[in-house]
């Protein structure tokens, strides 16, 4: 079953080991747990991008162009137990995502960028997926791997993550193989914060932000672009 995550907004800060662990720490006590976290609130995540043969999906984000997409196959742990295929959408200074679980041969087909098939499927994602292989020659790209640590709270569904260790594959597109040489595209040890919520941020998780988070100004951190830089793009 396809999900579609409604216009969202997303404030993205790059925060230091230090305020990590004293915000965490505060939010392990005001907020709800994420229910997929390990004993440490932990789980491992790794996605792969695809992009264009024109790479626009990056010098999009470089160039600062409001309205585009992003598409990509996620996987949980380093299981293919549950592999999602999602378009990520920015829509000026909102957010958008459709998600849809895929078997593990389609998620080996697309990898090979063959979108054989697809034309005839009643999924609007997969759709997307074969207009954009077909016209654009959309094609995987670099797989991003990171450790997310996430709190949420009811009230404006605002979701906290903290993602750690994020690490990229370089060329490497071999999504399920557990054993794929990464490195970090970090020169120091940032960790992401990420912040999303409905329409309104509730007053006492921004004053949290702006009590424990060095001068709360947000950023448009790309995690996509990051693990892309030894390509040259940053």
């Amino acid at each position: 079953m396809a999900i579609s995550v409604p216009l969202r907004h997303e404030q993205k800060y790059f925060i230091s080991p230090l305020e990590y662990q004293v915000f965490s720490r505060i939010l392990r006590h005001t907020l709800e747990r994420d229910p997929n976290g390990d004993e440490n609130n932990e789980y491992h995540i790794r996605s792969l991008y695809f992009d264009t043969i024109f790479n626009e999906a990056v010098i999009d984000k470089l160039d600062g162009v409001k309205d585009r997409d992003k598409y990509r196959i996620r996987i949980y742990n380093l299981r293919d137990r549950q592999i999602r295929m999602e378009c990520k959408t920015k829509v000026g200074a909102f957010i958008s995502k459709r998600s849809l679980d895929i078997p593990r041969l389609l998620a080996e087909q697309l990898m090979a960028a063959d979108p054989t098939g697809l034309e005839r499927t009643k999924s609007g994602l997969l759709r997307d997926v074969y207009r954009e292989m077909r016209m654009n020659l959309l094609r995987p790209v670099v797989l991003v791997d990171y450790v997310r640590e996430a709190y949420t709270y009811r009230a404006e569904e605002v979701r906290i993550t903290f993602d750690k260790q994020l690490r990229t594959g370089l060329r490497s597109i071999d999504l399920f193989n557990p054993y794929v040489p990464t490195v970090s595209p970090f020169d120091h040890d940032e960790i992401i914060l990420e912040v999303k919520f409905n329409q309104v941020m509730p007053p006492f998780i921004r004053d949290l932000l702006c009590t424990y988070v060095r001068q709360a100004q947000h950023s448009a951190v790309s995690k996509y672009v990051w693990c892309r830089r030894f390509e040259g793009f940053e």
